[in-house]
């Protein structure tokens, strides 16, 4: 048999090389997928002759140099996805802390309002209850229990009586700012607050419109009506002359205070003038027809029983029982004192109390 051509020769090393490549390159490590690697040594060609060598090592070189971009690329997209996974954990962790944060301040505020609230009503309350227990100091060493039950309300209210004669207008201004601002509250407690939610400047602007709106008006209103009722109408002595009196009141005075009281909150609260009047033009007969629930039986006692000096304590009083069915009734609904204390609600005058 002859010799094969040299080419053929060349082109059996050729293929050996590549064998050879392809048994002694590394194990790859791809998505989970693993090459064959041999732990034994590879079979021993040393026999074969005229193996390319140089040839060998530059593909082994070349194919090492190929698995080594591979692994690297992979390396670098696991890098970047663990700085992804990263950086979203430290959002979430910064999104909690904010919130966390948010609540906790919102809790401080939410106790610092109540806190306020109840140190404000203690005050208050501690400086009348003195003043009420005290109206005989000096004088009560060596009384009874009984006598002090007897004597404490009887001077409490002499002592009311000479201040009222003293200054009037003041006392009758004081006693509604007080009044007011009683109803006020009441009327917040019906409505579901407590001491933490409430709102001190609605308080506040009850206790102002009862001091320079209600008292000072009321002390003109009974003084001039009952002027008016002896020297004009000459309703004195009648059984029935408060039937007319009665009927005047909530005809005149209960509709002008009603809208006097809708324009002192919507100036305190800075609502625009138009809404104001638009507020004041849609409640005046409605308001007219909801006081006749309660008005006309109270002031059959106010100008049928009640001295004319009396007269703005009594129908106060009255209001405070009037302000707190005015609120049960609303049920979260804002209402307003007209001729008594107020329910008020921020964004609007909704409805009035009327007297």
């Amino acid at each position: 048999m002859g010799r094969l051509p040299s080419h053929c020769f060349q082109f059996h090393n050729f293929l050996v090389a590549i064998l050879i490549v392809v048994l002694q390159c590394p194990s790859m490590h791809v998505s989970g997928f693993s090459s064959p690697s041999f732990t034994t040594h590879p079979p021993p060609f040393t026999n074969i002759p005229n193996i390319p060598v140089i040839v060998i090592s530059s593909s082994s070189r070349r194919i090492s140099s190929l698995y080594s971009t591979i692994d690297g690329k992979f390396n670098e997209d696991s890098s970047s996805a663990k700085t992804s996974n990263t950086d979203v954990n430290e959002n979430v962790s910064s999104s909690n802390t904010s919130t966390a944060t948010s609540n906790f301040l919102q809790s401080m505020e939410y106790d610092w309002n109540g806190v306020i609230n109840a140190s404000v009503l203690l005050i208050v309350s501690l400086v009348v209850l003195s003043k009420l227990a005290l109206v005989d100091q000096g004088m009560m060493r060596g009384w009874t229990a009984a006598e002090m039950a007897v004597r404490i309300p009887v001077d409490n209210w002499n002592s009311y009586e000479s201040v009222l004669h003293a200054a009037p207008v003041s006392t009758k201004a004081v006693t509604s700012a007080t009044v007011y601002s009683i109803g006020d509250i009441i009327a917040q407690i019906t409505e579901g607050k407590n001491v933490n939610s409430f709102d001190r400047m609605r308080i506040l602007r009850s206790l102002i419109a009862g001091l320079i709106g209600h008292g000072p008006l009321s002390h003109v209103w009974y003084d001039w009506s009952e002027e008016f009722f002896t020297n004009v109408l000459h309703l004195t002595d009648q059984w029935w002359a408060f039937f007319p009196k009665v009927a005047i009141d909530q005809l005149t005075w209960g509709p002008f205070w009603n809208n006097c009281y809708i324009l002192l909150l919507g100036v305190m609260q800075f609502r625009d003038p138009k809404l104001i009047l638009k507020e004041m033009k849609e409640t005046t007969v409605p308001l007219i027809v909801s006081g006749l629930k309660l008005w006309p039986l109270a002031h059959s006692i106010t100008y049928g029983v009640i001295p004319v000096e009396n007269r703005l304590l009594w129908v106060d009083l009255v209001e405070i029982v009037w302000v707190t069915i005015l609120a049960s009734a609303a049920a979260g609904a804002s209402g307003h004192g007209g001729h008594g204390a107020s329910v008020e609600d921020d964004s609007e005058v909704s409805s009035t109390e009327i007297k």
